[in-house]
């Protein structure tokens, strides 16, 4: 199990390419360090969070290449004030360029106030072992309804 400040892994913990991509990106997110999270993440890497249209992503084809995945961050991460992982799963097959992890992310804004997100992040990771595909399969509407006033 890896326990920090904002991460918890309840997970198996096998090295594994794929997973350890996964780590680095929640750890650079939970440290506010967007020129750490780009370094995770190929040139050409498409991030869809969530699958589909949503507030982030109105026509839900992905944000795209660093310029996409930094205008992500600044609309989805930097006005979050802090950021906790819990995994409680991971699958990633000895072999393959895939995981998959399942958490919740207990995301709290600068009042005070929180959400949890339950979901599953697949990331596909390229021969550089940098996330070339990141897809988080959750529900906006499930997250906003977990929401919890300061």
């Amino acid at each position: 199990m890896i326990t920090s400040d904002a991460i918890t892994w309840n997970a198996p913990n096998d090295p594994h390419p794929a997973r350890e991509a996964s780590q680095r990106s929640y750890s650079a997110v939970a440290k506010g360090d967007l020129a750490e999270w780009l370094t995770v993440y190929a040139e050409d890497a498409v991030l869809e969070d969530p699958v589909g249209p949503s507030m982030f992503d109105a026509e839900g084809k992905g944000h795209h290449g660093h310029e996409g995945i930094s205008a992500f961050w600044d609309l989805a991460i930097a006005p979050i004030d802090t950021f906790e992982f819990e995994i409680t799963d991971s699958f990633a097959n000895p072999g393959s360029n895939t995981c998959a992890n399942i958490g919740r992310i207990k995301t709290t804004f600068a009042d005070g106030s929180y959400t949890y997100t339950d979901l599953i992040m697949v990331y596909v990771i390229n021969d550089d072992g940098r996330v070339a595909s990141m897809k988080a399969f959750w529900e906006p509407d499930r997250t906003m309804a977990s929401f919890v006033p300061a």
